[in-house]
């Protein structure tokens, strides 16, 4: 393939044409450490970790710091430290040993080893947690806004406006009342019945529906007793929307089924 300038072939180079010296540049495998080092030329060899053949591999290795160093690239002190460690082992390792010794002395491996194996498991960790998903960088944090209507309920009936409103209807009973005089057997249970049935037909009544005056004093006080058991059994709900509102007899939430 020629390369073309202004549509015409270039075939030789320009004679004034400046190349300088770093415009291309081998970028080599960056690691994070003299132990990273380590474990990339022993995995790339294939070399068994808890075997290591000290001789090749100081060689690959002072291969790459010779050229970290030949590219003008910063060279931590870890990874000459590392080297001086590595010729110390390599040397150690050919020096001869009398037949007769026992081998009391550890390994001069043992150490760089155990070393190997701890920054290989802190590199597997590393991995594993860089690889769950990160907000910015796998996964969008976004905002929901939820709105929730809850159903309007009417505040609780207030104890002053019921006390006006039973005082009202005694106003009205004293009013109309007579001088006949007769026995009459009341019961709380049946008159919580009656209420319970005309709710069931009505839903909603106001508080005076419940009451008939004309019955007399007796009736309203047994009435209003078996109105204060079914609101104390939550089978009735007496509310009004506001002070001095009428006052309304509901059923509750507790009714049997």
């Amino acid at each position: 393939m020629t390369a073309k300038l202004y549509g015409e072939p270039v075939i030789e180079l320009p004679v004034d044409l400046y190349i300088p010296p770093d415009a291309l540049e081998v970028v080599l495998e960056a690691f994070e450490g003299p132990l990273d080092l380590l474990l990339y030329l022993i995995r790339k060899e294939n070399l068994d970790i808890l075997d290591i053949p000290m001789a090749p591999l100081t060689r690959q290795y002072l291969e790459y710091v010779e050229i970290m160093r030949s590219k003008n690239l910063e060279l931590a002190a870890e990874y000459l430290v590392m080297a001086a460690m590595l010729m110390e082992i390599k040397s150690r390792l050919l020096l001869p040993r009398p037949p007769s010794a026992e081998p009391t002395e550890e390994d001069p491996r043992a150490e760089l080893v155990r070393r190997l194996l701890e920054y290989e498991q802190m590199k597997k960790a590393a991995n594993a947690l860089d690889e769950l998903p990160q907000v910015g960088r796998d996964v969008i944090a976004i905002s929901v806004w939820i709105e929730r209507t809850i159903a309007e309920r009417l505040p609780q009936v207030n104890a002053q406006d019921l006390a006006e409103a039973w005082r009202g209807l005694l106003h009205r009973a004293r009013l109309s009342r007579h001088h006949h005089i007769s026995r009459e057997e009341l019961s709380v249970r049946e008159h919580m019945s009656g209420i319970l049935r005309a709710l069931r037909e009505r839903r909603v009544l106001e508080f005076s529906e419940l009451f008939d005056p004309e019955r007399g004093v007796p009736v309203l006080v047994v009435t209003f007793l078996a109105l204060l058991e079914l609101a104390r059994e939550l089978l009735v709900e007496i509310t009004q929307s506001e002070c001095f509102a009428p006052i309304y007899i509901k059923l509750g939430y507790a009714q049997p089924i």
